[in-house]
């Protein structure tokens, strides 16, 4: 194994593993670290693809975590897509980032442009010489995109720059999560397995959420990771306790005190980490305290961190930042001095500042700015609730309206009882936010929107 090839992927990869037994699992397939670090999925081909600009439009999880730890270091680019990108948006990444090859399972698929394909297959022992690796490029979508896809550009060093071991892995962990690992959140729980060699089960977009639960299970899962909603939903699932936690991490929303407390009670012997990130920002920093918010103090640095908040809203700046936008010269990540503008409004009370929300998600209601975190956060905290999701109404008369979706813990509540929880809750929200941030309307419901990198969809009602 050449110098170069350490600073692969696959490199690090062959590096940690120390356990034969340790592998990647997603429904009915699986892989040992070993046979995939020395196999190849992509049929003798491999060396087609050197130098050059790759897209993985694989549909799996599984493929595509196998395709990128054999791309890393072969590659120039790998251009890392969801699997619910449109046609069009494809096409826009494929000319923003110069692909000249397609890493895909099917000959079938749209991909909105006309050029090379490499069909995946199994892994399967690979005798052809590798070349020497290279330092490949990382480039995804921003986690908000809409309409033309902004490309964010990473190198392996920077993602890697928040993979430290967890306090709690006193023994081998077993990584599961609820992100797609093609996303920000779910790309840093693959290179946290890939860099340690620990088991990693991953899901498939047509996996039951109690189907997944039990192969977790069945794997012995310690060390798990998914947004806010991501868990709520678990917990209102029966199927939450079949798992034995000893690592809880959250990222992607607001962790809020309610959510906070609900993971606490559940997972009693695990630690709760609620982790900072951005696609652009890289991840910033960890809560490791159990409490919403971060320490005021985080603001002199955390590791090599740092940080400012400018007009309430919050900057970051570290060698995990994205290097640039692919494509878009126009753009720029960073501001002159470094920092990244997140666009999360931040409010210092005591020694801790608390998130409110993202500034381009306010509701404008008669002239005051509400943020829906706030609203749900308050939501959240009564004791027959499980979730919120709070959004914008049009109003002829004040322009925005607050409206709140709500699931309850005991299902669906007499007539009697659902006024009166109508009550209690607007009481709550009159309480501690003021009248005009009290949602005109709540309505109880079955369930409400994710996107399907596990974040609450806030379009207008």
């Amino acid at each position: 194994m050449s110098t170069r090839d350490v600073a692969s992927l696959r490199g690090m990869a062959r590096a940690a593993v120390n356990d034969s037994k340790a592998c990647i699992r997603a429904p009915g397939a699986v892989a040992s670290w070993r046979a995939a670090i020395d196999g190849s999925i992509l049929k003798g081909r491999h060396n087609e693809l050197a130098g050059k600009s790759v897209l993985v439009g694989v549909r799996s999880q599984f493929f595509s975590a196998l395709a990128m730890l054999e791309l890393d270091g072969l590659a120039s680019r790998m251009v890392i897509v969801p699997p619910d990108f449109t046609v069009e948006s494809l096409a826009s990444a494929i000319e923003q980032a110069g692909v000249e090859a397609i890493v895909c399972d099917d000959e079938a698929s749209d991909f909105g442009a006309n050029l090379p394909r490499i069909i995946v297959g199994p892994s399967a022992p690979c005798d052809e010489p590798r070349m020497e690796a290279i330092d490949t490029e990382w480039v995804m979508p921003t986690s908000g995109t809409t309409g033309a896809p902004k490309l964010v550009a990473h190198r392996l060093a920077g993602l890697l720059g928040a993979t430290e071991r967890p306090s709690s892995e006193t023994a081998a962990p077993v990584w599961g999560t609820f992100y797609d690992i093609r996303r920000y959140g779910g790309m840093q729980i693959f290179l946290r397995a890939a860099t340690r060699g620990a088991t990693l089960v991953l899901t498939e977009a047509d996996e039951s959420l109690s189907d997944h639960v039990a192969r977790m299970a069945g794997a012995g899962v310690t060390h798990m990771s998914g947004t806010p909603s991501h868990w709520r939903r678990l917990l209102m699932s029966p199927d939450a306790l079949r798992i034995s936690l000893r690592y809880v991490r959250l990222s992607g929303e607001i962790a809020d005190r309610a959510i906070l407390d609900s993971l606490k009670a559940t997972y009693r012997e695990a630690q709760i980490v609620h982790a900072y990130a951005s696609t652009e920002a890289g991840v910033g920093f960890e809560v490791k305290d159990g409490r919403e918010g971060f320490p005021a103090s985080y603001l002199n640095g955390v590791g090599d961190v740092e940080m400012r908040v400018v007009d309430g809203s919050l900057r970051v700046r570290s060698r995990r930042t994205a290097r640039r936008y692919v494509g878009r010269d126009d753009l720029c990540i960073a501001d002159s001095d470094g920092f990244v503008d997140t666009d999360d409004l931040v409010e210092l009370r005591g020694d801790r500042f608390y998130f409110k929300g993202r500034r381009a998600g306010t509701i404008n209601v008669g002239g005051l700015k509400v943020h829906p975190e706030e609203v749900e956060q308050v939501i959240n905290m009564h004791e027959a609730v499980y979730m919120s999701l709070v959004k914008a109404r049009r109003s002829p008369i004040t322009g925005d309206i607050i409206v709140a979706q709500v699931i309850l813990k005991d299902g669906e509540p007499s007539p009697e009882r659902k006024r009166a929880l109508r009550e209690e809750i607007a009481e709550s929200c009159r309480a501690q936010l003021g009248r005009r941030k009290t949602p005109a309307t709540i309505d109880f419901v079955p369930s409400v929107a994710m996107s399907a990198g596990g974040k609450l969809l806030r379009g207008r009602s």
